[in-house]
């Protein structure tokens, strides 16, 4: 199965805190937390449609101007979502610099802020370049679930957590998967092309066995087309559970916090986890509200993730690395008992 979504950290682990997500043979990436981005090239940047916040730390938020910055003159729009009061951020952030010097016909880059209550609303503000980013509030919105985002092909979902401050953490989940059986293809006479996107993106959005879908792609250099039902096509694509990726940050191991990213993590194919601290330091790292790598495996385990990446080591690691990988491995493998 080849995945849709490409996950990596943008840091190595004792850097700031990030994750890119990129989406296969689509025009969109998603980002959480928005610490130093400086690895991240502007073609990345610039694919970027949504970004997620688990809290306004410096180490998760710094990198905020060089996005803005990067997408400044697209006709692009950014929805960035944090906890409680993170719309002001983006505000107070945007306020901090004089946007005088634009073109009234330049492309009217927009950015979409939410925050995610402890109460289940999602409140929103617009801020476009056209308008030297002055706040727009839009309306508020009941979220169920946790579900923040939810768009035909996957959903992302955060969940309240405790690191006395408001923090979110989050999954993004591919609602199903989709390949294409490119043998089929060929045996029905098709081609490969474009319009593949098109007929996942039907079948994604439940259309009828009746839709027609029009066939275009090129054989030694001719355009050659052929429409078909959608019932007739479903068999060249594969359907099977989609992806899952979780990213939990900056949490105290506190017995709500656990149950909370367990239930959140449930068998992910990737947990991207924070282990700031040996376990030999529980103490630092409950006077932090942070966790050990001890405890992000044994959070990794009892989730039941298919494989789980560790980051935001802290600095008094250095050179020391292994040790926080070993840790968490062994907490991973151990029994309940």
């Amino acid at each position: 199965m080849t995945p849709l979504m490409h996950p990596a950290l943008i840091n190595e682990p004792f850097g700031d805190p990030g994750v890119f997500v990129d989406f296969l043979h689509e025009k969109r990436a998603m980002l959480f937390d928005i610490g130093d981005v400086a690895n991240l090239p502007s073609r990345k940047i610039l694919r970027l449609t949504h970004a997620f916040v688990s809290h306004t730390h410096m180490d998760h938020f710094c990198g905020f101007d060089r996005l803005v910055k990067t997408m400044l003159g697209r006709p692009k729009q950014l929805k960035i979502t944090g906890p409680e009061g993170f719309i002001g951020k983006v505000e107070n952030k945007l306020g901090g610099y004089t946007w005088n010097l634009f073109d009234e016909s330049a492309a009217d880059f927009s950015i979409v802020a939410c925050e995610y209550h402890a109460d289940g609303m999602l409140h929103a503000a617009q801020f476009r370049f056209q308008n030297a980013f002055e706040r727009q509030d839009l309306t508020e919105q009941q979220v169920t679930d946790g579900v923040i985002v939810d768009e035909t092909a996957y959903s992302v979902r955060a969940v309240h957590l405790d690191h006395r401050i408001p923090c979110l953490a989050f999954a993004v989940e591919e609602k199903q998967h989709l390949n294409v059986w490119r043998n089929r293809v060929t045996d029905m006479g098709l081609g490969i092309g474009p319009w593949l996107q098109e007929l996942k993106q039907a079948m994604r959005q439940g259309a009828r066995d009746d839709t027609q879908i029009t066939a275009k792609w090129r054989s030694n250099g001719i355009l050659q087309e052929a429409t078909q039902s959608l019932g007739d096509l479903r068999q060249l694509v594969k359907v099977s559970p989609g992806q899952k990726i979780a990213y939990v940050t900056d949490i105290g191991f506190t017995p709500d916090n656990i149950e909370k990213v367990i239930l959140l993590a449930a068998d992910a194919d990737y947990l991207f986890i924070e282990t700031p601290f040996l376990h030999a330091d529980a103490e630092i790292a409950a006077r932090k509200m942070h966790l050990t790598a001890h405890q992000a495996g044994m959070i990794a385990r009892r989730a039941n993730v298919r494989r789980f990446e560790q980051f935001h080591f802290s600095s008094r690691y250095e050179g020391q690395a292994d040790r926080l990988y070993q840790e968490a491995s062994l907490a991973a493998q151990q029994d309940e008992h």
